[in-house]
């Protein structure tokens, strides 16, 4: 049967919904049984071509271990193997345009695929699974101990040719389950050192802030929460229990009083607040622009004021509407990073290295032209490097330079270049 053209199908979609049916019954069950046919070969495809694609990834990795292998070993707990993939994720990271966390996961799984997962990647190659499954799959493995990988994949590959990737999770943990050779109790004691907490910005001046806990602390924080903003509740309350439950969390860790200090101070924390100066003069001005919170990106320019006006745990920076250039930054808060740290930070806002959105307060400064080497320290010699980048500028092929206005030049390994701008333009 021939397949209707992708234009005959957007022509016929345009028609309108409400529209009477120019086919009869039986050809529109024929049309649509081939455009189901056409959707299911082409997710075939793009699962082989996923194979591939981890395929050739691996093969970046492969050549960047081949290129280690000519120089010394990096020391200092950076192996060949560990370089390596680094080189290869961050060579990815700036080809793709993606997050180099993602680049460093399309390696780690590529690897585990063509070397350690075959049959799965055989199943992915064939359209038997998505990529989806196959990731799903590769993350409880990697969880295993190596021995029990073949044990894990013969009884998870199967459930995954049959259920939807998240029901395939489920599944699939189960299976883990069973085969692990340890116990709960002590993967639970190992697991508690990955706890963490992280933000993530979100749309409309909003944010993520989410915990990695040890399952009976977040529940029981869960619940402490739900009660207090749970006692809340009254007649002439206009706020969900969800937003009180919201409320309630931001003021116990922003104003909330630490149990141990015995001096009843608040916690607070020091950010950065960029408001154009116009901003604070007239919000309406065409010229005003756009006022920033460090970490997060735009706020409104409400918040912004008010921020600027009331916040004792804010900096204040003002910069020209036209140029960004910072024209006054509040003298109180230098006492701890010193001027030109404070200026570096405002100018970078994040680590500098292609891709990477780490704080800069949470960086290194780092000399471009290193001091050993008469590198000076000034404004045009210094940018924040993370330390996973700090240490990547000086132990592989990745080389920067210095372009003029805070703009960085980085030459990959591969000889690819790459370019990135400083946050905020300053006078120089």
């Amino acid at each position: 049967m021939t397949h209707p053209s992708a234009s005959a199908l957007a022509a016929h979609a345009a028609e309108g919904a409400d529209a009477a049916p120019a086919w009869p019954i039986t050809a529109i069950d024929a049309g649509l049984s081939a455009v189901l046919d056409s959707i299911v070969e082409t997710d075939r495809l793009i699962a082989s071509l996923s194979a591939y694609r981890a395929v050739v990834i691996d093969e970046v990795r492969r050549l960047a271990l081949l290129a280690e292998s000519h120089l010394p070993s990096g020391g200092s707990g950076w192996s060949r193997e560990m370089t390596a993939r680094r080189v290869a994720a961050t060579e990815i990271s700036a080809a793709l345009r993606i997050g180099e966390r993602e680049a460093e996961q399309l390696v780690a799984d590529s690897s585990s695929l063509v070397h350690d997962l075959t049959p799965t990647l055989e199943a992915l190659a064939s359209g038997r699974i998505s990529y989806r499954h196959a990731s799903v799959l590769v993350d409880e493995a990697r969880t295993l101990p190596a021995q029990v990988w073949p044990d894990f994949e013969a009884a998870a590959l199967p459930e995954a040719e049959s259920r939807t990737a998240g029901g395939f999770r489920q599944k699939a943990r189960a299976i883990r389950e069973r085969v692990h050779p340890d116990s709960v109790d002590q993967r639970r004691r190992d697991a508690e050192g990955s706890r963490s907490v992280r933000l993530e910005p979100a749309r409309d001046g909003m944010a993520w802030l989410t915990a990695y806990l040890p399952a009976e602390q977040a529940v029981g924080a869960y619940r402490r929460l739900t009660e207090m903003a749970s006692s809340l509740a009254a007649p002439d309350e206009p706020r969900t229990l969800a937003q009180r439950r919201a409320d309630v969390f931001s003021d116990l860790l922003i104003d909330g009083m630490m149990p141990t200090s015995g001096l009843g101070r608040g916690v607070r924390a020091t950010v950065l607040v960029t408001v154009p100066v116009l901003a604070l003069l007239d919000e309406a001005h065409p010229a005003a622009g756009a006022s920033t919170l460090e970490g997060f990106g735009p706020i409104s320019t409400e918040v912004a004021r008010r921020l600027a006006a009331h916040a004792p745990s804010f900096v204040r920076l003002l910069t020209h509407p036209e140029t960004g250039t910072v024209l006054s930054v509040g003298r109180e808060r230098y006492a701890v990073p010193r001027d030109l740290r404070l200026w570096l930070r405002i100018r970078d806002e994040t680590c500098r290295f292609p891709g990477c959105g780490r704080a800069a307060a949470n960086s290194d400064i780092d000399h471009t032209v290193d001091w050993q080497h008469e590198g000076a320290t000034r404004h045009d010699n210094l940018a924040h490097l993370c330390e996973a980048h700090h240490q990547l500028k000086h132990r592989t092929a990745w080389r920067v330079d210095q372009a003029g206005g805070g703009a960085l030049e980085w030459r990959a390994p591969s000889g690819r270049t790459y370019r990135t701008e400083p946050a905020v333009a300053l006078l120089a």
